[in-house]
């Protein structure tokens, strides 16, 4: 075959690859093929309905179309990824509440109980907590010794540790904090640590002792101090007030008032304090700071069902997680509640925005401790709401948890139960929806194993092992450990599954 022929050949074979023109388009010098996947059809099939177009133009139900959509779709992120701000707003009404702020601080005395709406609380630490607003000049914190205390700004995110895993070393000490915009000298004597906001939540936890609060309350009331920089040198004597057994709400909204929430931050703090993106998230939606938030009708509702589905996908993040990472173990529904190992959320230099939802839409008070492994100090948790088969727990049937002999805690474990709706306590006739190693009636089997039960009543004889549940609620469970030891760590001890009594 000639040269020319097999040119020929292979040019008509090139062109038969490429796409046909349009004939409405018509041939000119300049026209080349135009590849199908760089064009839009006509009219294409969404699940928002069909979008009409006329050589690429959206006509003007289309457009009116996709901007709905859009308004909807930046409701629904900026709500997943405003839950650690909406939460901190919850938390400071619920403080402001009960009257823990500007230096008087609150203690639960007698532990917390399941009136109070906290997301995650437990009831065997003794908590201590208030409310500093930096937006008058630095503040000083007197820590108390043996302690665990946690500093976290507006957005939830971690500014130190006081206490044990703190710079003082569980010694107690001084420290002072500078709001964002601090520009003057600073003082020596402290440990000092700027905020990237001007609101902080402050919170410790003290230690029973033999099962009794008071010597840890006794302790955080001697020590615990908070007062401007400008008293230091001759501070002011700080209120304790006794939060055990007063309701009270911390628990963020979940329906068009959580986008109010998040608008008093993004009104209150520097923009500084929130990366560009997610406060374009919020700005794409009418949340601008130095603006009035007033979204029209049709945006009010747009928000109102972006906040419903939103809510929606952070309860299935959570309770039914597609993250394999969160699973603690193979074939076990126990799961760790900081997935990725960090406390930024950070994995691989990307942010895991569906870890970051899960952890906050449940939990509280954010700190490096909590993800790092620290045998036999500190605590670690584990997060089960489902029985051995996969079915959620159902509050009118009874189920047995076997924890195996020879726990590794230096402290104790315990197990709290929570009400699946609220994320707080389950609220039945237990005041303390909880039970561990710290109840001195609590039942061991002959090979040092325990057993525990979960439903309406308990069953014969073991009254001293149950914890109640409400037929109707659903509920879940925290296993904490406190002091855990190698065996967690390594996964050769692991508690055993939720099994449904016939």
């Amino acid at each position: 075959m000639h040269t020319n022929t097999l040119r020929q050949l292979g040019l008509a074979l090139l062109m038969a690859s490429l796409p046909i023109l349009s004939s409405a388009a018509g041939k000119f010098k300049m026209t080349t093929p135009i590849p199908p996947e760089i064009t839009t059809p006509d009219t294409v099939i969404t699940r928002i309905g069909t979008l009409k177009f006329t050589d690429g133009l959206p006509d003007d139900a289309t457009v009116a179309k996709v901007y709905d959509n859009l308004n909807f779709l930046r409701g629904v992120e900026s709500f997943l990824n405003g839950v650690p701000g909406a939460s901190m707003v919850a938390i400071r009404q619920g403080f402001h509440d009960l009257g823990a702020e500007n230096g008087t601080i609150g203690i639960f005395e007698t532990l917390m109980d399941s009136r109070s709406l906290f997301l995650t609380g437990n009831t065997e630490s003794v908590y201590a907590m208030t409310w500093m607003n930096l937006k008058n000049g630095p503040m000083v914190v007197e820590s108390a010794p043996n302690t665990l205390g946690i500093v976290n700004d507006f957005w939830f995110r971690y500014v130190t540790d006081m206490g044990n895993a703190g710079p003082d070393r569980g010694k107690g000490g001084k420290y002072l904090f500078l709001p964002p915009d601090f520009q003057g000298e600073i003082p020596s004597g402290y440990h000092v640590f700027k905020s990237p906001t001007y609101n902080n939540v402050l919170v410790w936890r003290g230690f029973m002792v033999k099962d009794d609060p008071r010597p840890a309350v006794a302790n955080l009331k001697q020590h615990l101090r908070v007062y401007s920089l400008s008293e230091a040198a001759s501070p002011p004597a700080n209120t304790f007030i006794n939060l055990s057994g007063r309701p009270v709400n911390t628990i963020h909204a979940n329906d068009f008032k959580f986008y109010e929430e998040i608008n008093q931050i993004v009104q209150e703090e520097p923009a500084a304090a929130m990366d560009p993106e997610r406060l374009g998230l919020f700005a794409s939606i009418g949340i601008i700071k130095g603006q009035p938030f007033a979204p029209d009708a049709r945006m009010r509702k747009t928000l109102t069902e972006a906040a419903a589905v939103a809510n929606a996908t952070a309860r299935a993040i959570l309770y039914s997680t597609r993250d394999k990472q969160a699973n603690y173990y193979p074939n076990s529904n126990w799961r760790i509640p900081f997935v990725g190992g960090s406390h930024e959320f950070l994995q691989d230099g990307a942010r895991l925005l569906d870890a970051r939802t899960m952890f906050h839409y449940c939990a509280t008070m954010v700190t490096p401790a909590m993800t790092m492994k620290m045998v036999g100090a500190g605590s670690q948790y584990a997060f089960n709401d489902r029985d051995a088969q996969g079915r959620h727990f159902d509050g009118a049937k009874t189920y047995r948890l076997r924890m195996p002999p020879d726990a590794p805690v230096k402290n104790f474990w315990s197990l709290v139960v929570y009400d699946s709706q609220t994320r707080s306590m389950l609220q039945t006739d237990q005041a303390y929806p909880s039970i561990g190693t710290q109840r001195p009636d609590l039942q061991q089997n002959p090979d040092g194993s325990v057993d525990v039960y979960f439903g309406p009543k308990a069953p014969a004889g073991k009254e001293s092992n149950w914890v109640q549940t409400v037929p109707g609620k659903s509920w879940n469970v925290l296993l904490r450990l406190y002091g855990p030891l190698q065996p967690w760590f390594d996964k050769s001890w692991r508690p055993g599954e939720f099994e449904l009594m016939k």
